[in-house]
């Protein structure tokens, strides 16, 4: 197996130890375009669960903001967005968190075959 392979699925696999960090020193660090190619692709998938989560912080901030004013609404009997905006976010970003875990170990198995 080459060095080449190894490294590849290493970015992958990066995503359970320091998923950040090791795909964009290797891709800084390596000359070969197939190990920089595959640094890049799993540097792009461990920043998407970074994006979310600043999403989602700024989801939760807005749904704080707005406390007193929903629980004037809950006493009133209506909800709006603001009331399931926090519980929705995180299903959909520990659905999103997994598909991407999966799709990372799917990569890493690849280039290693």
């Amino acid at each position: 197996m080459s060095n080449k392979k190894i490294l590849s699925a290493l970015c992958y696999f990066s995503v359970f130890f320091f998923p950040l960090l090791l795909p964009f020193v290797i891709y800084l660090v390596s000359e070969e375009l197939e190990v920089k190619f595959h640094a890049k692709r799993s540097l792009i998938s461990h920043f998407v669960p970074v994006i979310l989560l600043i999403c989602g912080v700024i989801i939760f901030s807005f749904s704080m903001f707005t406390v007193e004013k929903r629980m004037m609404t809950i006493i009133n009997g209506s909800f709006d967005f603001w009331h399931i905006a926090p519980f929705l976010f995180t299903f959909i970003y520990s659905l999103l968190f997994i598909a991407i875990i999966i799709w990372n170990v799917f990569q890493g198995v690849k280039v290693l075959k």
